[in-house]
């Protein structure tokens, strides 16, 4: 699987998908203007790759969508805030039926990583939560609405990537802990969802004690002892991201594809440039030359493949359902909004001051956050504000704020934990924690916390400050009792 740049498919990446028989491809924020482009982008990627094509995309929900102007779907930790599984059922439906209109076959979700990490830099809201049950039972419940809509789930990131305080976009992270506790935690959701899940994402990450050698995404004692021999999945094993800084910069691309594949992974992403994407083929056509990786093999992968596409075909469907599921998503944003400590609500049109950071660009996984002025006039609605702005966290004074009687307010844009500075001297009234919710742990201060950062979010917070509705999530991570 391949990703390309631009918004049109264009001459040059035509002939390459069609001179190596490439017939899948991952889509991101990039390739996407509106739903008339990239429907006619999807269309003419399938007439060059033919009808077993898959073509993925991230729409996770919260911050990890890539179509943004779809009816936007709570986070995986929103919806184990409301802890209700129709809720989520109907919430992985409405997404299916979103990107299934814009030509994909294949979503990248749901996370079935627990996060019971407050420091992840990573996962945090992407995950149900931290009980493995449940966590299971409400993504599985997702997947099923996915799956009665045609669109193919693909649920990530096996074995677990909640206990990481390390981005393996960055480096190599390690989880080292014993097997028991894996197969009590970590492992436990995947095992539960093997029998459903039609396609599984490799984490590239070291677990020592299953193997103290390669990350998982190379590991044959993981992706072939474990998961096809122990577990007997027959499901599609796809990489995560073969350019994460995890492998391309420890192994390098080729090298790193030959030995997941050989590991037992049926596909691998090659998401780098065109060159590392040659440079993977290259190892590709070395390693079945030589034998290292045999035909027969290759050949239960590509069946693999191309059962996958056949049960999920490529096939877009008109999309009639938008308002009904924008609603389906607000129920969802209303019923996860979650209150942590006592928040009081100052009275309608009083003067409030809102505090919040300055840029809100994307981490590479996320989309960007909601920019502060975004979130000032959604408060007018309600009140009198004025909006501070702040560039850093670490050095922004607190204390300087003027002691007018502003009731102040802290909204939280971005994924990053603040440090020190910040969590010794930020005092606000009112904390929104409108993307991370370990955020609220620290600031001392009430807060709302949303899981997220989309329009239905704020809505949301509106609803509460006015008294319409009241938090009834309930964080489904120890920490906020």
């Amino acid at each position: 699987m391949i990703r390309f740049p631009g918004t049109v498919l264009d001459a040059a990446t035509a002939e390459f998908l069609k001179a190596n028989s490439i017939r899948a491809v991952c889509l991101f924020r990039g390739n996407m203007t509106d739903s008339e482009q990239l429907a006619k982008l999807t269309a003419d990627l399938r007439a060059v790759m033919g009808p077993d094509s898959l073509i993925g995309i991230d729409q996770e929900g919260g911050a990890v969508v890539r179509s943004t102007w779809v009816p936007a779907p709570p986070a995986a930790m929103g919806l184990g805030a409301a802890n209700d599984t129709d809720l989520a059922y109907r919430t992985g439906a409405a997404v299916a039926r979103a990107v299934k209109a814009l030509g994909f076959n294949w979503n990248f979700a749901p996370v079935l990583d627990l996060n019971n990490n407050p420091h992840n830099p990573v996962i945090a809201e992407r995950s149900f939560g931290a009980e493995p049950q449940r966590a299971a039972e409400l993504a599985m419940a997702w997947m099923a609405g996915s799956h009665a809509e045609g669109v193919a789930c693909c649920v990530k990131h096996f074995p677990g990537h909640g206990d990481t305080n390390v981005d393996s976009h960055r480096d190599l992270p390690t989880v080292n802990k014993p097997v028991e506790e894996l197969n009590r935690l970590e492992l436990a959701p995947f095992r539960i969802a093997s029998g459903a899940a039609p396609a599984m994402m490799t984490a590239h990450i070291v677990y020592p004690t299953l193997d103290a050698d390669n990350p998982a995404t190379m590991s044959r004692r993981i992706l072939t002892g474990l998961l096809r021999d122990e577990w007997q999945y027959k499901g599609v094993v796809i990489t995560d991201g073969m350019d994460m800084h995890a492998i391309a910069g420890r192994y390098g691309v080729g090298n790193a594809a030959v030995r997941a594949l050989t590991a037992g992974a049926d596909m691998v992403m090659a998401l780098g440039t065109t060159e590392t994407q040659e440079e993977t083929l290259n190892a590709i056509a070395a390693a079945l030359a030589s034998g290292e990786l045999s035909q027969q093999e290759v050949q239960t992968r590509l069946d693999r493949l191309a059962a996958l596409a056949r049960a999920y075909p490529c096939k877009p469907r008109s999309y009639k359902e938008d308002a009904a599921d924008r609603e389906i998503m607000a129920e969802g944003w209303r019923r996860s909004l979650t209150a942590f400590g006592t928040p009081q609500r100052p009275a309608a049109g009083s003067r409030v001051r809102l505090v919040a950071r300055q840029d809100v660009v994307s981490d590479g996984v996320s989309e960007a956050g909601v920019p502060a002025g975004v979130v000032a006039d959604s408060l007018r609605k309600l009140y009198d504000v004025e909006l501070v702005t702040f560039a850093d966290a670490d050095t922004f004074d607190w204390n300087a704020l003027p002691q007018d009687g502003r009731f102040t307010m802290l909204a939280s844009t971005s994924r990053l934990r603040y440090g020190e500075h910040a969590r010794g001297t930020w005092r606000p009234d009112l904390h929104l924690a409108l993307w991370n919710p370990y955020q609220a742990l620290d600031i001392q201060a009430p807060a709302l916390m949303t899981y997220g950062f989309a329009k239905p979010a704020l809505d949301a917070i509106n609803g509460w400050l006015s008294g319409e509705l009241q938090a009834t999530g309930n964080a489904p991570v120890p920490g906020f009792k």
